[in-house]
């Protein structure tokens, strides 16, 4: 049985972090919730405090389906003179679970191997809790569930980021992001990197620099657009729509950029592969062309002029981002 998904498990972010960073690694951990901009950030800071401690043995990084169990298992508990640990990071684990003899084999060897590496299964969003991945939740040591950050998290997030970066920060300014991002933790990580790359080593960024800097709106890049869509959530994704049109992007370059989102989801080049992997996962295959064949049918309405663009990009924004 897996251990509770209660708030016990969501907290302690920092915690974990600074844990990793004295180089106290579990043996195991199982990251899995609804917010992907989380688990990003949080494997982020895993592999560069296990960098930090083990300069040699840089992460091995793989994708469930793809590798398969036997080869998961041999990169964990594979040790050697130059290697005694290893930080092994598997995708897209949810994958496994429509085998419960592949299940249980990667459970069975997670439990029975010891040592100082560290394994870490990412399972991707889902609609619902996929039950037959329970024995690996309830075999890792530590589990994490990624659904949000409270406003003192985020300001703590900034806080440790600045200062790795040697950027001083004002006081107040890192609460000013986070009123700027609307809490939002995508925007807000994409925003503390630019800021820091924008003060660059040793420099300082104040509440001015923040009320300067920062866009007006939030969610108007347009990754943060598509990511909306991507992850199925069009209210966020229209709103995000709204915010896009208003800060100057072409109606073109929104059908393209969806247009590639699709064709990426079905294999071809995506600009932003991350995300149309996620559209992959989230939307049935047979719907697929059916969402491809929405955004043509948009494309050509306005190329034709018979009907509005931004009605029609908020037809297609809600029927791609609405899609299962």
């Amino acid at each position: 049985m897996s251990r509770p998904a209660g708030r016990g498990a969501t907290t302690g972010f920092a915690a974990r972090i600074e844990r990793w960073e004295k180089g106290e690694f579990p043996r195991s951990i199982y990251l899995e919730g609804p917010a992907e901009a989380i688990k990003t950030a949080l494997l982020a800071e895993l592999k560069r405090a296990w960098l930090a401690h083990n300069a040699g043995a840089p992460p091995s990084v793989f994708r469930a389906a793809e590798a398969g169990v036997d080869k998961i298992l041999a990169a964990y508990q594979s040790t050697s003179l130059f290697n005694a640990r290893e930080l092994v990071i598997v995708l897209d684990v949810e994958d496994l679970g429509r085998s419960e003899k592949r299940v249980s084999a990667l459970a069975g060897g997670i439990e029975g191997t010891g040592g100082g590496s560290c394994l870490v299964l990412v399972e991707s969003a889902g609609d619902t809790v996929r039950k037959s991945l329970d024995p690996l939740r309830a075999v890792c040591a530590d589990h994490v569930i990624a659904a949000g950050l409270t406003r003192a998290e985020l300001k703590a997030w900034g806080e440790r980021s600045f200062a790795r970066e040697n950027v001083a920060i004002e006081a107040g300014a890192i609460q000013a992001i986070v009123d700027a991002c609307e809490g939002d933790p995508l925007s807000y990580f994409n925003e503390l990197q630019k800021l820091a790359g924008w003060a660059g080593d040793g420099g300082r960024i104040t509440v001015n620099n923040v009320t300067d800097l920062l866009r007006p709106v939030v969610g108007a890049d347009l990754p943060e657009f598509l990511s909306a869509v991507a992850l199925g959530n069009p209210a966020l994704a229209s709103q995000r729509l709204g915010r896009l049109l208003a800060a100057g992007a072409g109606e073109g370059a929104v059908l393209f950029a969806l247009s590639n989102l699709v064709g990426g989801a079905m294999g071809g080049w995506a600009r932003w592969r991350e995300l149309s992997d996620a559209y992959r996962r989230r939307v049935p295959p047979r719907e697929l062309n059916r969402a491809l064949d929405a955004v043509y049918r948009a494309e050509s309405a306005w190329k034709g002029g018979r009907a509005d663009v931004v009605a029609l990009l908020e037809q297609t924004t809600r029927a791609l981002s609405g899609t299962k």
